[in-house]
């Protein structure tokens, strides 16, 4: 089984007959320990035209050391990483094919550089001998496995800070480093300078896209980040990473929500098919997503109420009706994470990101045409507001401020996308229409609390319990749809004296 470990180091650049320098004397230090040499001996993979590497990604087999194995590295931020491991094989493991399909897709994983390091480590402790920092002396000879199979050599320092070590701590060996003359590495990492130094590099990182320009480039970058998104949170899916679940499913309506505002931008009939496999993708990513949650709202409702008031086994009849609703498992998603209808659509993604289908409003001023998308869109949540706030309270108007709160949730996407464009009106429509989204989504959580509560309620009478604790938490959900129904003609007056795109 594949194990996690955080990576928070920095690298610098050393001659060939330099020594590790004196490090005794940063402060918190009390003394080094010499543990030896390390030969290593490590084989990077990735597809023929390097995904991995262009996304700062890197899987590499590697014997040698105390942690010989498979390793996979995923930049977390600037100088930290999360290194998967897995036990040595001659295969690749399919736990970590896994974590890199949503990039390698159906492509081939193969060798493309070997590095042979020796490397002489030293620990930097504190005076009750705790581990502060390793530090290495690397002495590599890199070999490219494809082109012309060039040789590269370098010696390089690492320093890299112990688990649960405070950062702050490298900063002070780096100022030691310094004044010995060290200079901090010009490569990202070993492997991107063999993949230049040996002449086996296909391509490198992804350039940087240029600053949007027309209304076209600027939908296209809101589009881009959505696709990256989905992309980069597929290994924590995988790993069911907090929050990621949810990142995922919003990343995908973020984009179906681009597609279906600035229509006049990109060609619809292309997207919409694309929309409709994103709408497929984030009701996979909520199949029990919604009930936990509603679960969740259900067992927090109990947990504030008296305990005078709680009569009989609520908390059980709770959640023995959450687990009978259960749609799906862990199982379930990553298989749609591993099927070809996934696939095809990051495929699809990719293709509408490098050839987008572009209408003659793209070329448009983003002043003119974003602005009046965004204004389409706040038109058509002033409408349905207008019309809840119009029918009496009842299942009618809990279904008119439903489908309200997805057009205001629309609406803050558009204004997102606005945003870089258009500044500060639309900065400030992304946080209105987050707040009425915020209003109406207590509203929508009521209603079917109230719905859940009148199914458990049957079930418990049908058991020969009592209902009431159950019409006490109905009482309280109907009073906070009251109150959420109370306040939303005063917070949209606010939205709209204060909103101008």
């Amino acid at each position: 089984m594949a194990d996690t470990k955080r990576e928070i180091e920095r690298k610098y650049d050393a001659e060939a007959g330099d020594t590790l320098p004196d490090l005794t004397r940063v402060a918190g230090v009390s003394g080094t320990i010499d543990k030896g040499v390390a030969e290593l001996d490590a084989t990077y993979y990735d597809t023929p035209d390097q995904r991995l590497a262009a996304a700062a990604r890197a899987l590499r087999r590697r014997t040698g050391g105390d942690d010989a194995g498979w390793h996979l590295k995923l930049p977390v931020s600037a100088g930290v990483r999360d290194e998967i491991r897995s036990p040595l094989s001659d295969e690749v493991p399919a736990e970590l094919a896994d974590l890199v399909r949503s990039r390698v897709r159906e492509a081939d994983l193969v060798p493309v550089v070997r590095l042979l390091s020796a490397r002489e480590v030293r620990h930097l402790v504190d005076a009750e001998g705790a581990l502060l920092a390793e530090v290495s002396l690397d002495r590599v000879l890199a070999e490219g496995l494809t082109g012309p199979g060039d040789t590269a050599e370098w010696t390089e320092i690492e320093v890299e800070l112990a688990d649960d070590g405070d950062p702050a701590f490298l900063d002070k060996v780096e100022k030691k480093l310094t004044k010995a003359g060290v200079k901090p590495s010009a490569s990202a990492s070993k492997l991107a300078r063999a993949l230049t130094e040996t002449g086996a590099g296909v391509g490198g990182a992804r350039p940087a896209p240029e600053a949007p320009v027309t209304a076209g480039d600027h939908v296209l970058a809101y589009v881009r980040t959505q696709r990256d998104a989905i992309v980069a949170l597929d290994p924590a899916v995988r790993r069911d990473a907090f929050d990621s679940v949810h990142s995922m499913r919003v990343a995908t309506r973020r984009l179906r929500s681009a597609f279906r505002s600035y229509g006049s931008v990109l060609d619809r009939t292309v997207t919409d098919p694309i929309g409709d496999e994103l709408k497929w993708l984030a009701g996979e990513l909520g199949v029990d997503r919604d009930q936990e949650v509603l679960a969740e709202t259900l067992t927090a409702a109990l947990a504030d109420l008296p305990e005078e008031l709680v009569r009989g086994p609520v908390a059980e009849r709770v959640q023995a009706w959450s687990d009978a609703r259960r749609g799906g498992s862990r199982k379930r998603l990553i298989d749609v994470l591993d099927g070809p209808r996934y696939l095809a659509l990051l495929d699809v993604l990719d293709a509408v990101v490098a050839d987008p289908p572009l209408k003659k409003a793209a070329g448009g001023e983003p002043a003119k045409v974003i602005a009046k998308a965004v204004r389409k869109d706040f038109g058509k949540l002033s409408a349905l507001v207008a019309e809840a706030l119009d029918l009496p309270a009842g299942p009618d108007r809990d279904l008119s401020l439903h489908e309200a709160r997805k057009k205001a949730k629309r609406t803050r996407y558009a204004a997102e996308t606005a945003a870089p464009a258009l500044g500060s009106p639309a900065t400030a429509l992304v946080k209105a229409a987050k707040g009425l989204q915020t209003l109406l989504g207590d509203h929508q959580d009521s209603v079917l609390a109230r719905e859940a509560l009148r199914e458990i309620a049957l079930e418990a009478e049908t058991a020969g319990e009592s209902g009431f604790t159950y019409g006490v938490l109905y009482g309280r959900e109907e009073r906070r749809a009251a109150e959420a129904e109370w306040r939303l003609p005063g917070v949209w007056e606010g939205i709209a004296e204060r909103t101008a795109v």
